[in-house]
């Protein structure tokens, strides 16, 4: 049979299995226990923790759609970073993650390095001797974060599970940003991919959750049953929202892209806009190696607010349809302010060295009408100037 693209599997997997009464979509499976069918015979489900249909469904679909063997779902996307670092990191062990990490997978990491838990070490890792010189740890995990969180920088991905190999060194990438619609890691050599299926794999901000995607069914077996011994598997409502939610996966990040594109152009003709970061444009450092590796750019953009501090909140607070929130990927456009909200956690220090500023804001581009977002950002720009 011909290899199905992203769309087709995100569409069709799981409509038409339900045996007992031939519904189209899968019903959900609210039961926290399923019955043996006799004793000493153990069946398919047995605790709900462990395993339910509806998250089988959701696992196998996001498995087939970042080319994986195995898929754990759990009940956030932290929650899956955590479980990934539980089953594989032993104390004293090394894990190499990037300097400029979403602020909860900083929070998270140095806070467990703090007590004992293993040894982690921030980089950047865009910079080739910063990764030697890691690498010669032997570490045995590296996590790669690209685009990153919030200034999207890109990295090799190829080039760094290659390097890693020699480390013997176990890589994962967070996919959050693109999802595997526009990036698929395992095929440039990744071990695992994580996501915050909270994003845009569930893309309507109403569910919380996470998954590990495992290049080997080994590792998705240790997975599993680290995610039932610890607790941390999502459940079964969850999973069917989110599957539902990833129907329409491929359609809405197609509108996402284009809506963030005429953004991008706006925003080029602002007087009170400086630095842009997002790697669709050429000025972007990742910008080739992001055409090599991403078969789309995102809609997920950064810009220095080029007014006063006082400009910039005036400005956040005169806009209409980018609410000021924290999270991202879903149907709504938000604005965030990286060093106040998602990254607060990380402190002044590790903050400048991952050069996110006070004057850094966020965009997650939505699936509004593109004129309507660039007429609300014109009316909170003027507002702002008029404020000098």
């Amino acid at each position: 049979m011909t290899t199905r693209q992203p769309a087709t599997i995100a569409v069709r997997t799981g409509i038409e299995s339900d045996s007992q009464y031939h519904a189209v979509v899968p019903p959900i499976y609210l039961s926290t226990n399923f019955g043996f069918p006799a004793f000493g015979e153990v069946p398919t489900y047995d605790y709900t923790r462990s395993g339910n249909p509806n998250r089988s469904l959701l696992e196998q679909t996001l498995a087939d759609l970042e080319g994986g063997q195995a898929a754990i779902v759990t009940n956030c996307g932290t929650s899956a970073i955590n479980l990934w670092i539980s089953t594989f990191l032993s104390p004293q062990e090394w894990i190499v993650a990037p300097h400029d990490c979403y602020g909860g997978t900083y929070r998270l990491l140095n806070s467990r390095a703090k007590k004992g838990d293993f040894k982690v070490l921030f980089i950047d890792q865009s910079d080739p001797t910063a990764v030697s010189e890691a690498l010669a740890l032997k570490p045995k995990l590296l996590l790669i974060e690209t685009p990153s969180n919030p200034l999207v920088r890109v990295v090799d991905i190829q080039q760094l599970c290659q390097q890693a190999k020699t480390a013997n060194t176990l890589v994962a990438v967070d996919n959050t940003f693109l999802t595997p619609i526009y990036q698929q890691p395992i095929s440039l050599g990744a071990d695992f991919v994580i996501h915050s299926t909270t994003k845009y794999l569930n893309g309507h901000s109403d569910v919380i959750g996470g998954v590990i995607i495992s290049r080997a069914a080994e590792h998705g077996e240790q997975l599993a049953w680290w995610g039932n011994c610890l607790g941390s598997t999502g459940t079964p409502f969850d999973s069917y929202m989110t599957l539902r939610g990833l129907r329409t996966l491929s359609a809405r990040m197609r509108v996402h892209e284009e809506s963030a594109q005429q953004v991008l152009a706006y925003l080029h003709t602002q007087p009170l806009v400086g630095k842009i970061y997002h790697p669709s444009l050429v000025s972007h450092p990742g910008h080739e190696i992001a055409k090599q590796q991403q078969s789309g750019f995102g809609a997920m953009l950064s810009f220095e607010f080029a007014g006063t501090f006082e400009q910039l909140k005036h400005f956040v607070g005169a806009l209409r349809l980018f609410s000021l929130a924290e999270s991202l990927g879903g149907v709504e456009s938000l604005i965030c302010h990286p060093a106040s909200m998602t990254h607060r956690a990380m402190g002044d220090v590790a903050l400048a060295e991952a050069g996110v500023g006070q004057q850094l804001l966020r965009l997650s581009v939505g699936l509004e009408a593109a004129c309507d977002l660039i007429a609300d950002l014109e009316q909170a720009f003027h507002q702002a100037q008029e404020k000098n």
